[in-house]
């Protein structure tokens, strides 16, 4: 068919269909093809990484909202990190999918949810947020640091901030744990 992607002898055919999934599938399909392909291609870290860094924005983020169904382990966080980076909020959320809120190390997702309140990215549209912020002291510090900053200096303290750092509260059952000494039972 005129205009389809052909074999390439450098590119595998998978990759001329992901890079021709708007053009062939229309935008709001595009993702889904690039998943998928990703998916049934079962690209390593190698191909991933190539595709993002050629790619543009929407086909990073299909590459970061694949990576769950990748296996790479924790091979593409470079990926998540360079999304981090960016100023692009669509990037940052996706970096925050599935992915990296099961491997991006505490303190560079502790940074991470810092970004999203401060570029305004919806706290809502963070992967697994109440379960990391659970009982995150660290978390709640700086959270706290940051809404005092805010304040000081005359602007608003972003709305999502009161709700993550109710999220990072040391559930009762942690707290008694911690406050109430060791009772040996057997004596």
């Amino acid at each position: 068919a005129k205009g389809a992607p052909g074999p390439s002898p450098t590119i595998p055919a998978w990759e001329a269909h992901f890079a021709a999934a708007r053009r062939r599938a229309g935008a709001e399909q595009a993702m889904a093809v690039r998943v998928l392909l990703l998916q049934a291609a079962r690209a390593d870290t190698d191909a991933a990484t190539r595709i993002y860094e050629r790619g543009d924005t929407a086909e990073r983020i299909a590459v970061l909202t694949a990576l769950p169904h990748l296996e790479p382990g924790d091979d593409a966080l470079p990926l998540v990190h360079d999304a981090l980076r960016t100023n692009d909020t669509r990037l940052v959320a996706a970096a925050l999918g599935p992915y990296g809120a099961e491997h991006l190390p505490a303190h560079d997702w502790r940074q991470a949810v810092l970004k999203c309140l401060f570029t305004g990215v919806p706290v809502d549209q963070l992967h697994d947020l109440a379960d990391r912020a659970r009982d995150d002291a660290e978390l709640a510090r700086m959270l706290r640091d940051y809404a005092a900053e805010r304040e000081a200096a005359g602007r608003d303290v972003p709305p999502d901030l009161h709700r993550v750092l109710s999220l990072t509260a040391v559930s009762a059952a942690s707290a008694e744990g911690a406050a109430a000494p060791a009772v040996n039972e057997e004596g």
